[in-house]
């Protein structure tokens, strides 16, 4: 990476926050952190303070027992007054607050770090009065904003010493990364992470991850929202100032790396701030050593790791433009597209200021009065569901209220896993002493292990399913059944008798464009409603334009897409938004504040048709594949072809949210992208996913490979016709090859046709889609082979739960579950078709395809008979 002088950041003026209530005051070495409001709201963040030092030795600082921090900061300076206040901010109303939480708060201390953890703030380490802070993680928790309280942590084993001058970042939303700094002897080189998912919590120190950057305090650690960690700057051993970076991730398989970034800040320095606003590492500020700053040219810089390059700013001639970076020792943090920086040190002057900074167009910076109006507009845009908020805030209440009575728990989606992966360990250790595990009533359904590689483990169903409670007043409830308590699934499995190393610096988020509008539009699990009018809010060329994109990727990747655990897998969708919210919702969301950096997704086909909302779903997948291409997998179904989509909604869809001329040709080039999808997955080489079956005709994967994209339905032939459209038998008795009740041409297949191809292809598992099941998932052939379905209550008359898989590192797969939203709660944005009490539809503009669904009904469930007649029009 070389510097670019080519693109100026211009440095205009800043004029900081009036001071409105009680202000943190002049200080420097605090830490400022950023934590997001009720489900994310960023126009309710705050900023939380924490710490510093207040005074210099020998001004107001007198009588203070030590100095906080020895070491060079400007000719003859030390620290005094340090302090454990806590401060907020509120970026929306503009105003300090200082506060006293509840419980046991740290010592006061300078030169610690901090890190947000979701509504929490994790402090460790620093300096105070009598010397070193303890090594123990003190946490100030805001999941009761009204009453925050102070907690430590108790982490079993050794971790981080003592030490300050070091850094702490949150990575990939799971694991606390601390790093350098000096614990009273000696600078650092070390490396510790915690997995925030894992209990008891234990740090393990991270060796064997390439080359370790060299021993450093002072230095910034910034996480990317992906998951990649810059490390930058620093002062070495001896004192000099350092300019290199590194980044340092962790690969799925658990692996953690180091690479260092070509090239070098423009200027070396040190007790400088760095914060990541989307892939913008914005620099600011720092020392040089000797008692002397970065000077104003190279006082902030942005390391733009898309573009890969170094951007400094061309000295501006504007009165005090320098303050935005001619400082050391200061607080960094950012909200949106905002970076904010408090106070700080400027040659022999602790600094009050809180500047803000928009770099929301992200080409240039620009300080302002945050009474201008970037800051208003963007406060207005953001601050739109704040009577949403506060509902979610009350609904919150009484789910807990409710939780007690009903005795289930209230878990997000990673205390959701957590709690799931400690029960799965306790399972696999009894497996591996050949015990049973205490309450286990389920049959053991370890699969054979046909050809697989004996150095993995066997693919394995969890003996119990997730089930997020069905009462919409109670969304986010959970309990876990055996999956033989579940109504439906098990009741027709008979006796049978019969990972890639990717460069770091290559994991760049994607470019804006339409694919980031898009998520920023739709992907809000919790608020996203939908449009009154129906109007959809991309036009034909932006549709179009996400297609164009989509269409490359999809062009470079396989036939039969080869992937790894963990995994999640999603059934049929068929138009039906609002669940796949709800999924989003209750176990994890595709993106950098979610679970994408840990865990893929994989999409079996059937996005559009019959639901309201097949746009919105279809558009929304393929952003995400834009955004993360690695990570989000889709793969055909027998709805992504133009014959079926032109008679089951989609097309029709198209012509009233878009109009006559957009909503054609919008269809038609959706379909034409449906084309170039892969057709299939393979997972670990032990488990082969599709939309339909193997039907009569395919018995080797390699079959199924070897169909060249772009394929149309009518070019595909037999191989195509029987993954698409074929079906398990109605049960493990029955076998062979049978016609279909779906029409003329196509088959059944049983479970010994499942055995004999798993045998035959080194596998243990087929997971497809394609049939509406009860209970979300079903097992066939003894467990061989999984139905999913994901969209709940089909077609608005089946009443069923939907489902998603997750599949462990371990290769143990559990079943999620939502289950309907009931007839009598608020109308959900994808209730296409739920009965009234009085047995008809209800009005509204969701209810406009049950037309559809009335003139061609849908095939029925698994186990439910088909009605006289049923041909092709069934799907």
């Amino acid at each position: 990476m070389e510097s670019d002088v080519s693109r100026p950041l211009p440095v205009p003026k800043p004029r900081p926050f009036p001071i409105v209530g009680v202000a943190p005051g002049p200080r420097c070495g605090q830490t400022l952190t950023a934590v997001a409001g009720p489900d994310g709201d960023l126009s309710k963040a705050r900023l939380i303070l924490f710490g510093g030092a207040t005074a210099l030795e020998g001004s107001s600082g007198k009588g203070v027992e030590a100095p906080v921090s020895p070491g060079p900061v400007g000719a003859g300076i030390r620290l005094a007054g340090a302090t454990n206040d806590v401060h907020i901010f509120d970026v929306r109303s503009g105003k300090w607050e200082k506060i006293t939480p509840l419980g046991e708060p740290p010592s006061p201390r300078a030169a610690h770090a901090a890190a947000a953890v979701g509504n929490m703030v994790v402090i460790q380490g620093g300096i105070g009065p009598a010397g070193l802070a303890t090594e123990d993680l003190h946490v100030l928790d805001f999941t009761d904003p009204e009453r925050p309280r102070w907690h430590r942590v108790l982490v079993q084993g050794a971790g981080p010493s003592a030490r300050y001058a070091h850094t702490l970042s949150l990575v990939a939303n799971r694991f606390l990364v601390a790093m350098g700094g000096n614990d009273g002897k000696s600078t650092l080189g070390d490396a510790w992470a915690l997995d925030t998912s894992e209990k008891p919590y234990q740090w393990r120190k991270i060796t064997d991850a390439g080359e370790m950057p060299s021993p450093r305090m002072y230095a910034t650690a910034a996480a990317r929202g992906d998951g990649l960690l810059l490390l930058c700057g620093g002062r070495d051993a001896g004192g000099t100032p350092m300019g290199d970076a590194y980044g340092f991730a962790r690969h799925r398989d658990g692996r953690w790396e180091w690479h260092a970034a070509p090239g070098a800040m423009p200027t070396g320095r040190y007790q400088h701030g760095a914060i990541f606003v989307g892939n913008r590492l914005h620099i600011s500020g720092g020392a040089v050593g000797g008692g002397r700053m970065v000077d104003e040219a190279t006082a902030t810089v942005v390391l733009d790791t898309n573009a890969g390059q170094w951007v400094s700013p061309a000295p501006v001639a504007t009165p005090n433009s320098e303050d935005l970076g001619r400082r050391c020792r200061h607080a960094v943090a950012s909200v949106g597209p905002f970076v904010f920086i408090y106070g700080g040190l400027k040659g022999s002057q602790l600094l009050e200021d809180l500047l803000v900074a928009d770099d929301s167009n992200g080409a240039e910076l620009s300080v302002f009065d945050p009474r201008a109006q970037p800051w208003v507009q963007w406060m207005d845009a953001t601050h739109g569901n704040a009577t949403a908020a506060a509902m979610l805030a009350k609904a919150a209440q009484e789910e807990a209220a409710a939780a007690q009575a009903l005795s289930v728990r209230r878990v997000g989606a990673m205390d959701d896993m957590s709690g799931i992966n400690e029960q799965i360990g306790s399972i696999e250790r009894a497996n591996r002493l050949n015990e049973s595990p205490v309450g286990r009533s389920s049959p053991d359904l370890t699969l054979s292990r046909g050809q697989a590689s004996p150095t993995t483990p066997d693919v394995r169903l969890w003996h119990r399913a997730v089930v997020v409670h069905q009462e919409n007043s109670l969304r986010g409830l959970v309990r876990q059944l055996s999956i033989d308590q579940l109504d439906n699934e098990g009741r027709r499995v008979g006796v049978y008798d019969g990972k890639d190393k990717s460069p770091l610096f290559t994991r760049s988020m994607s470019n804006a464009g339409t694919h980031k509008r898009v998520i920023n539009e739709l992907l809000r699990p919790r608020t996203w409603k939908a449009p009154e009018d129906r109007h959809f809010f991309l036009n034909a060329q932006d549709i179009g334009e996400l297609c164009d994109n989509a269409e490359r990727l999809f062009r470079d990747e396989k036939t039969v897409l080869e992937l790894h655990a963990p995994i999640k897998i999603f059934g049929d969708l068929h138009g039906q938004f609002g669940d796949l919210m709800r999924l989003f919702e209750e176990y994890g969301t595709p993106s950098t504040a979610g679970d994408i950096t840990y865990i893929d997704y994989l999409f079996l086909g059937d996005y559009v048709d019959r639901g309201s909302h097949s746009l919105e779903t279809i558009c929304l997948l393929l952003a995400l594949k834009i955004e993360f291409p690695k990570h989000i997998h889709l793969i055909r179904g027998n709805h992504e072809a133009h014959d079926i989509n032109a008679l089951f909604g989609f097309r029709l869809e198209c012509l009233e949210r878009l109009g006559d001329d957009q909503g054609v040709w919008v269809w038609r080039r959706i379909n034409d992208l449906f084309n170039f999808l892969p057709l299939a997955a393979s997972i670990e080489g032990k488990i082969l996913c599709m939309h339909g079956g193997i039907g009569r005709n395919i018995h080797k994967i390699e079959q199924i490979a070897a169909i060249p994209r772009p394929v149309t339905m009518e070019d595909g032939g037999p191989i195509l016709m029987d993954l698409l459209w074929s079906d398990p038998t109605t049960n493990d008795g029955v076998t062979g090859v049978q016609p279909s009740p779906r029409g003329p041409g196509l088959v059944t297949f049983g479970p010994d046709r499942v055995k004999d191809f798993c045998k035959n292809n080194g596998l243990q598992m087929i997971v497809r889609a394609h049939e509406c099941v009860m209970d979300g998932f079903e097992r066939f052939a003894q467990g061989h082979l999984i139905t999913l379905f994901s969209a709940t209550n089909y077609c608005g008359t089946a009443a069923n739960a939907g489902a998603i898989l997750v599949l462990g590192r371990d290769l143990v797969m559990v079943p999620k579950l939502i289950h309907p939203v009931p007839p009598d709660a608020p109308r959900t944005p994808d209730s296409t078709g739920n009965i009234d009490d009085d047995g008809s539809h209800p009005s509204g503009p969701d209810t406009w395809m049950q037309a559809i669904n009335d003139e061609r009904p849908p095939t029925p469930p698994r186990g439910r008979p088909h009605l006289p007649g049923s041909s092709l029009e069934y799907f």
